[in-house]
């Protein structure tokens, strides 16, 4: 992984690394993509999907029921700004 490569994703990640800190991001990531690679070659060819890792067993499940009752215009007795039941925030997009 190239230097420039570490910087751009540093940019849209919004981290500013240090100079100290490229070198080490850089090793991490080679790492990672030398794990995803070694996890591309494996030979899959006669594994099944699976949908538990697990035969025979499956995911317990809670009934769905409610089991709080709403106390959502309490909550919303601390917002600064509520209209409609619905919280006002400022606009933060750039």
């Amino acid at each position: 992984m190239q230097r420039a490569e570490i910087e751009t994703i540093a940019y849209l990640a919004r981290l500013d690394l240090t100079e100290a800190e490229i070198p080490v991001y850089q090793a991490s990531l080679a790492r990672i993509l030398e794990l995803a690679g070694e996890l591309n070659r494996a030979d899959v060819a006669g594994v099944a999907p699976m949908a538990h890792p697990l035969p025979g067993l499956a995911q317990r499940l809670r009934a769905d029921e409610v089991t709080e009752r709403d106390a959502h215009e309490r909550y919303q007795l601390n917002a600064p700004r509520v209209e409609a039941g619905l919280y006002l925030v400022p606009k933060v997009i750039e």
